[in-house]
């Protein structure tokens, strides 16, 4: 039985996490996950990607079970390669991913919502890394990603006391973009979703890759990709038809948002 629910509509693809009780990664999981970020990516129709959970749990991370038998270096590379993969893949996806945070999200759970670009978190959600607390470090990307976000020292505190954080402290924090009571949590991440989709193809493309290239190399080159990129933003259809519709007070009638 699929451990994940697909479904697709106005140019949204929302993948469920569905492996009851805890949606934890298991090795199957992450297989699964590959393939149907596979079929999202080339699927030309979809142009932005919610990911969420069932339950109480959005993702409790790694199979206990499974990290129980990882007692060699190599099957412990193995392993966190595997991981760092699917999640580095989903950070440089070409298509703007939304993570809604519906319930616990702990470990590589975190460490997924990490690797997407946009958090949102259900009102009452714990978010943490809690790997210290079984003698491991986060090895899919966690002790990476998370001080990128909210800077060393929290990462650190986090990461090194294993301790969770409320949605409402991950939003002081800057860890997540909002807080929604859990019954609005999906439809508050459709509606950036639908907002994302009526911007033009071409530019949303451009600023994820200005954004999320910026992050790994120095201010100097980051502002001269940015640079490069509006230069090629200035010359589309969609730019002109966009700013004479913003002079003229009306809605821009912009082609890739109709595809």
């Amino acid at each position: 039985m699929p451990h994940h629910l697909l479904t697709i509509s106005h140019h949204v693809a929302r993948i469920t996490l569905h492996h009851p009780p805890a949606n934890v990664l298991n090795l199957s999981v992450l297989k699964e996950l590959e393939l149907v970020f596979n079929e999202v990516e080339e699927d030309e129709y979809v142009r932005v990607v919610i990911v969420t959970g069932t339950g109480r749990f959005f993702c409790a991370g790694a199979d206990i079970h499974e990290l129980a038998h990882l007692t060699t270096l190599h099957s412990g590379s193995e392993f966190a390669v595997r991981g760092q993969s699917l999640l580095s893949r989903i950070e440089r996806s070409e298509k703007p991913v939304l993570v809604a945070i519906n319930g616990t999200c702990v470990g590589g759970g975190l460490e997924l919502a990490l690797a997407c670009h946009i958090r949102v978190a259900a009102a009452g959600a714990l978010l943490g890394l809690p790997e210290i607390k079984l003698g491991l470090i986060p090895g899919f990307g966690g002790t990476q990603r998370l001080p990128r976000v909210v800077g060393a020292s929290k990462a650190a505190e986090m990461i090194l006391t294993g301790e969770s954080l409320s949605a409402e402290e991950a939003l002081r924090i800057g860890l997540v973009s909002r807080v929604v009571p859990p019954h609005e949590l999906v439809a508050q991440a459709e509606a950036i979703a639908a907002l994302i989709t009526a911007r033009g193809k071409t530019a949303v493309e451009a600023a994820l890759h200005a954004i999320r290239g910026g992050l790994d190399i120095p201010l100097s080159e980051g502002l001269t990709r940015e640079a490069e990129l509006f230069s090629r933003l200035c010359v589309t259809p969609d730019k002109k038809e966009a700013v004479q519709a913003f002079l003229e007070k009306r809605q821009p009638r912009l082609a890739e948002t109709d595809a």
